[in-house]
């Protein structure tokens, strides 16, 4: 058997049945997601309201195609505010009940309502005075009628063709998870930052965490001079830290100005012979600086703005306290 044998054979655009079956598919279930929209009321902004007040953790239960509805209810919830983990009916029964606490919420899943599995669980949590969200397609279960609130995700046809697979309603459930997710999220004021927080290892956690001061040289790595160097001087400075400028300070450490290859390209352009001259008579005074309490995007957009390759850092009262190169800032995924 050769590689070409294992190869799928050409789908054929001229035969619409697979475009048309897709597209009814999603048709489905936009028409089932608008119907759901209409039927939210005040329980769901009771719902809410217990998700905020709960004082321990929101713990999201389900089985089969619910139970993967019910994980990434879950983990929306955790990563935008609310303390929350996925617990699974069948494993409840057999001992992980234990994880439920007095001081939690249990939001349960079940698209019949009827699950054994799931309503096993709720004597449990009764007695430890635990309120339940029910998510059901039948708000006259048994689900439904035992839950604190009960929210509707019922829908009027599953996109399955048998109308049998999970398709319309579990895509329901996750909107409703969306839902409730999003209105907790506003209702704390939870921002940018805060979100960073939740996924430090995203690109928006290194951008909304990182400071100047996580990425900036200083100390040693920091090139600098006074303002009685020589243009020898400076240059060997510039080569011995190798970040294309030094800092030109006074005696008390506040900035005069920066030298970088772009003054000396200028200065040698301009007078010719720069042995004898001072770093003062080609560096740019009054740079452009930033605090190191500053966020390092903002840094990289100050640079990329205003076309520097680096910008020093400095105190309030204008003593130097570092600098940051575009590399520093590559190098830390800001940019």
């Amino acid at each position: 058997m050769t590689s070409s044998d294992l190869r799928l054979p050409p789908i054929s655009l001229n035969d619409s049945a697979t475009l048309t079956s897709a597209r009814q598919t999603l048709e489905l279930e936009a028409q089932s997601i608008l119907a759901l929209k209409s039927r939210l009321g005040a329980e769901f902004v009771q719902a809410v309201e217990l998700i905020l007040a709960c004082q321990g953790r929101v713990i999201v239960c389900g089985l089969g195609k619910t139970g993967h509805i019910g994980r990434k209810i879950a983990a929306t919830l955790a990563s935008t505010g609310t303390p929350s983990f996925f617990l699974h009916a069948a494993e409840a029964v057999h001992g992980d009940i234990g994880m439920i606490g007095a001081q939690d919420l249990l939001v349960a899943l079940s698209y019949s309502g009827a699950g054994q599995e799931v309503l096993s669980i709720l004597p449990a949590a009764h007695r430890l005075g635990v309120k339940v969200i029910a998510l059901t397609g039948n708000p006259h279960s048994e689900l439904a009628r035992l839950a604190a609130v009960h929210l509707d995700v019922g829908v009027a046809q599953e996109a399955c063709p048998l109308n049998l697979a999970p398709t319309s309603s579990t895509t329901v459930s996750l909107a409703m998870g969306d839902a409730l997710a999003v209105a907790c999220l506003q209702s704390r004021g939870f921002g940018p930052e805060d979100f960073a927080r939740s996924h430090p290892g995203g690109s928006l956690g290194r951008k909304l965490l990182t400071r100047v001061s996580d990425v900036m040289r200083r100390g040693n790595a920091l090139p600098t001079v006074s303002a009685t160097a020589t243009m020898s001087e400076a240059l060997e400075e510039m080569s011995r830290k190798g970040m294309g400028m030094t800092a030109v300070l006074n005696p008390q450490g506040k900035v005069l100005g920066i030298f970088t290859d772009g003054d000396l390209r200028r200065l040698i352009e301009r007078e010719g012979d720069i042995r004898a001259l001072t770093v003062t008579s080609g560096m740019t005074p009054n740079p452009r600086h930033i605090s190191a309490d500053a966020l390092a995007v903002d840094a990289a957009l100050i640079m990329d703005n205003h076309r520097l390759n680096h910008m020093l850092v400095c105190h309030e009262d204008g003593v130097l306290s570092g600098a940051v190169h575009m590399h520093d800032l590559m190098a830390a995924k800001v940019i």
